[in-house]
């Protein structure tokens, strides 16, 4: 089916209320595949998972910080007294803008957070579903497409993850680099740079993932750049790639201080350890294949990317309609491939060179991700088979058939209801942080140890839910500094003398002491010691002043 008239128009204004239909669409399908999260936003979580905690703190971080001090976005509260600590994880710009206005205006991180992680599916579902109907003008195939690359054995499986959750922008980039390569256009350029910047803002892996994938569409369509319109092509690409790392650099260059001072590469053999297995490609994570019929629990080991029996078909379908003749097909299909052999990391011998010659894949550990952008690509080439069936039957029965597939391709990923944990709030004692004067630096006991720092995210979402965020000494991130490490080893001994004058070189103001988390006899020590003077209490949680003698 070709694609619509016109093609210049932006994708949503082609048909408006058919658009904003298929919005709502699969703003319902998110709440039904993470139900019943939508149930009780401000209470269900995965709070269980350290990494879903740090993820609402930092876009409670990030929106605090835009709107009092932008300048020094990366210079986050945790692991005082070090600077752009924000960098040791992703900074989820483009979530945390999403959730902004709500967050300003007094709701939860826990609440927010989610709000935006049923927006993340409903929106990349919406976004592949428009380039799905532009290029093959039916919306049934275009939901159909919208709803494999939105909901998978991946995306399904990996909440705590909010950054790979966010893929809205990628099949707008992948629309906007193929009407450049049909149409070498300024506009075109600015639309390829514009939504790879937004893209690349949700978070660094998709940023390098995606960056490869588009690479590996363009060399698949060699036809649209070599010959005559070779410069014109290049130099309109070249201007793209410019104007993104121009963008971009703001956000990369607190990455590049980091590795520089932390170390933020990873290894090879160390990637090798978090790349795929081909077993993960029959991993199916929906109830009908791990529940049900059980076949896929053998292969799952944390990892799923089975694309599901109908999509795989519909990709298949896809493919032998078009063939590689289609450009939009044959850079698909190129994607796939690409994506599907750098999962493997290490293990497919280009990874390794391209690990030497491309300095943003020195810093991926998790190669399997990868995998993502080959489910990505079989769900929009399952929308050029949807498309092919529709027109080989009658109208009604077209529409018809291609509905019941598009229903059989949600029912293979559902896995709701999913497990959640309940939020019951920040205990009332963290209110004291609202007291604490704007010099006030904080530490939490326990001081976990690097085998546990993740158990610092609680103390870290009070400072998040109480809008203070006073620098602390503790911390949780993908990487900690070596400073942290010296933390563990001057505080192992608290409370004793050589640990309270260490506080006090910190320049710690007041000391946050979880009493049933403590070691027999530690609380009821540090009466003993007149630089800590009790606060507040709960009962459990006690609140100490400290001050030199």
């Amino acid at each position: 089916m070709p694609p619509i008239a016109d093609d210049r128009a932006p994708l949503w204004r082609s048909n408006r209320r058919a658009a904003l239909w298929t919005f709502l669409l699969f703003v319902v399908l998110a709440v039904v595949h993470l139900w019943p999260l939508a149930s009780a936003p401000g209470t269900l979580s995965r709070n269980d998972n350290g990494d879903f905690v740090l993820h609402e703190w930092i876009m409670a971080w990030v929106a605090h910080a835009v709107a009092t001090n932008p300048l020094h976005l990366f210079d986050a509260n945790i692991f005082y007294p070090e600077r752009g600590t924000l960098s040791y994880s992703d900074h989820l710009f483009v979530q945390s803008m999403l959730g902004a206005p709500l967050l300003w205006a007094g709701a939860s991180p826990v609440l927010v957070h989610n709000l935006v992680l049923i927006a993340g599916f409903a929106l990349t579902g919406w976004t592949a579903s428009l380039v799905m109907h532009r290029w093959t003008g039916s919306w049934v195939a275009a939901v159909g497409s919208g709803s494999l690359v939105a909901f998978n054995a991946f995306s399904l499986t990996r909440l705590p993850q909010i950054q790979d959750l966010h893929v809205e922008f990628f099949p707008l980039a992948l629309y906007a680099l193929d009407r450049l390569l049909t149409e070498p256009r300024l506009r075109h350029a600015l639309s390829l740079a514009g939504w790879f910047v937004l893209h690349s803002l949700t978070g660094t892996y998709v940023m390098v993932f995606s960056s490869l994938s588009l690479a590996g569409a363009a060399l698949a369509r060699p036809d649209d750049w070599l010959g005559p319109r070779f410069r014109q092509v290049v130099g309109y690409v070249g201007l793209a790639a410019v104007i993104a790392v121009v963008l971009l650099a703001p956000f990369l260059l607190p990455y590049y201080r980091a590795s520089a001072e932390v170390g933020l590469g990873r290894s090879l053999a160390e990637t090798q350890r978090y790349s795929a297995e081909l077993t993960d490609y029959f991993a199916a994570a929906g109830r009908i294949h791990f529940d049900i019929l059980q076949w896929s629990r053998s292969y799952f080991q944390g990892d799923a990317l089975f694309p599901g029996f109908v999509g795989l078909a519909l990709a298949l379908v896809g493919i032998a309609s078009h063939g590689l003749r289609d450009r939009r097909a044959r850079m698909l299909l190129a994607i796939a491939v690409v994506a599907f052999a750098l999962s493997f990391g290490p293990a497919f011998p280009p990874y390794r060179i391209l690990y030497r010659i491309y300095p943003l894949l020195t810093g991926i550990r998790g190669a399997v991700r990868f995998g993502q952008f080959m489910l990505i690509a079989v769900g929009l080439l399952a929308g050029f088979g949807l498309a092919a069936i529709q027109r080989r039957l009658s109208a009604p029965a077209g529409v018809a058939v291609a509905a019941v597939l598009v229903v059989a391709v949600n029912a293979e990923a559902l896995r709701s209801p999913l497990r959640y944990t309940e939020y019951t709030g920040t205990p009332a004692i963290y209110d004291t942080m609202r007291q604490l004067g704007p010099k006030a630096v904080i530490v939490y006991f326990p001081f976990f140890d690097s085998a546990r720092f993740h158990m610092n995210t609680p103390f870290m979402l009070a400072t998040a839910t109480t809008r203070t965020f006073h620098p602390m000494l503790n911390g949780y991130s993908g990487f900690k500094p070596a400073s942290y490490y010296e933390h563990v080893r001057r505080l192992s001994t608290f409370p004793d003398q050589p640990s309270i004058d260490y506080l006090l070189d910190q320049g710690v103001t007041h000391v946050y002491v979880d009493a049933r988390s403590m070691r027999p006899g530690q609380v009821d020590a540090i009466a003993s010691f007149p630089e800590l003077h009790l606060w507040q209490t709960d009962g459990n949680m006690r609140v100490y002043l400290l001050t030199s003698r």
